[in-house]
């Protein structure tokens, strides 16, 4: 850590850095950032920065207002769009970010920082002998940013559709320059394509351990708004922002690693996974309810998790199948290593650290638990009737945010994989947002009920 730190004062002072944010995230994964100059960034380092913990959603009380953020030197980099519009390379001011855990005064850990929480379900994972690992698909839609200041709604860039290859495309183009920042930040990116949807995109992200693609993630929506931004355009990770196309998800693919090889993979049995992981997958569907209200943390994303959108309605597992909420895709011969499984219901509006936790959480109960996988399905989930999956055993994902919340608020697994301070504030500020969009009279009830009743 110490050779860390020296790297960076020193890269500072080589590369003329002017401005150092401190990058953090608040309990719904909103980004908050402050600015240090170089003089203070020594100190920063060592000591950390206090600031009003009071001010921020999910922190502290006023009573207990101060904490520290402090800074991980490992997630620093210079970020490389800031000046790009001076008049003259001496005009532009170069500006680096580093993003920050938040402890006490005391120098513990704030129980209320995300990434504290998936810096202890890690922990437990290691302790049993396991290491997590990530690789997110990040689904969101480019608009007309002419359009949403104007109060007119979201108007599409584009009209394209799945993997659609177009000659000149300005959102494929902001796509491309976005992926091109990621890479010079040192964030490798698999691919990234035209999703289904009119003006939707997705960047694909190479596998990582949970809390690097955490900070990533974090990463991967401010550098995709910014550049939006400067193009004139708006970018939004809102899971359904349009009526009658597809929502964004952020498809995850995990797998759990132990003495440095892949523990999920073994070609020999059925399913094509490891006792272990076979048992992960039985603790995503066992747990799947609970932890929905944190991969899906919005009203708006439930009207992503209905029928009809590819977005998985089912708690059920499948190797080929993408209407289940668990997919196991097939590995490809001599390549053992990259045996994974994939959760499908997060949206690209989580919380990473948190929905990395619980998913964690439940999966490692499983394992540790010994649940056993209930059998695959092998029909298309979409087209089943309700009396066909009860028969199957095969539950519902909860509908709304409120029955997310009711789920949630008995699992003693997601109260323990997030920590009392988080959980009972999320839980709270999550029924007020319920409670709002309850008493909001909707466009949809005026011009469907005003004429007739």
């Amino acid at each position: 850590m110490q050779n860390q730190q020296e790297y960076v004062l020193r890269t500072v002072e080589e590369r003329g850095i002017r401005f150092v944010q401190l990058w953090f995230t608040d309990v719904l994964g909103t980004p908050k950032a402050f600015s240090i100059t170089p003089a203070e960034l020594e100190n920063a380092l060592s000591d950390g920065m206090t600031f009003d913990g009071s001010a921020i959603d999910g922190f502290s009380r006023v009573q207990e207002s101060d904490v520290l953020a402090r800074p991980d030197p490992t997630t620093f980099h210079i970020l490389p769009w800031h000046g790009h519009g001076a008049a003259a390379p001496e005009d532009r001011a170069s500006v680096a970010r580093v993003v920050c855990d938040i402890v006490n005064l005391d120098g513990t850990p704030f129980e209320g920082c995300p990434r504290h929480v998936l810096r202890r379900a890690l922990d437990r994972a290691r302790s049993a002998g396991f290491s997590f690992y990530a690789a997110p698909e990040i689904e969101y839609f480019y608009f007309d940013g002419a359009g949403a200041d104007a109060g007119e709604g979201p108007r599409a860039l584009d009209s394209g559709s799945y993997f659609e290859l177009t000659a000149a495309d300005p959102a494929s183009e902001l796509r491309q320059r976005t992926v091109l920042t990621l890479e010079e930040m040192g964030i490798p990116v698999e691919h990234a394509q035209h999703e289904d949807a009119p003006s939707q995109h997705e960047i694909d992200l190479r596998y990582t351990d949970a809390l690097t693609m955490a900070d990533t993630v974090m990463t991967v929506r401010q550098v995709t708004k910014e550049l939006a931004r400067q193009a004139g355009v708006q970018a939004s990770f809102m899971p359904k922002p349009l009526e009658g196309v597809q929502g964004s998800g952020m498809h995850t693919h995990v797998s759990l690693f132990r003495d440095g090889t892949n523990a999920f993979g073994d070609p020999e049995r059925p399913s094509g996974l490891s006792a272990i992981g076979e048992g992960f997958v039985a603790g995503l569907l066992r747990h799947a309810a609970e932890i929905t209200a944190v991969t899906n943390q919005w009203v708006n994303s439930y009207k992503r998790l209905v029928a009809g959108y590819e977005a998985p309605v089912h708690v059920s597992w499948a190797r080929n199948n993408r209407s289940a909420l668990v997919r196991v895709p097939v590995v490809k011969r001599h390549r053992g290593e990259s045996a994974r499984v994939e959760y499908r219901a997060p949206d690209s509006a989580c919380n990473p650290y948190l929905a990395f936790a619980v998913v964690l959480a439940a999966g490692l109960a499983g394992v540790t638990g010994g649940y056993e996988l209930p059998p695959e399905a092998e029909w298309n989930l979409f087209a089943a009737s309700p009396g066909e999956l009860e028969a199957a055993g095969i539950r519902p994902l909860p509908g709304s945010l409120h029955e997310a919340l009711v789920e949630m608020e008995s699992s003693s697994l997601v109260a323990e994989a997030l920590g009392g301070h988080v959980f009972e504030w999320f839980l709270r500020n999550k029924r007020e947002e319920w409670g709002a969009y309850k008493a909001h009279v909707s466009q949809f009830e005026l011009a469907r009920y005003l004429p007739l009743l």
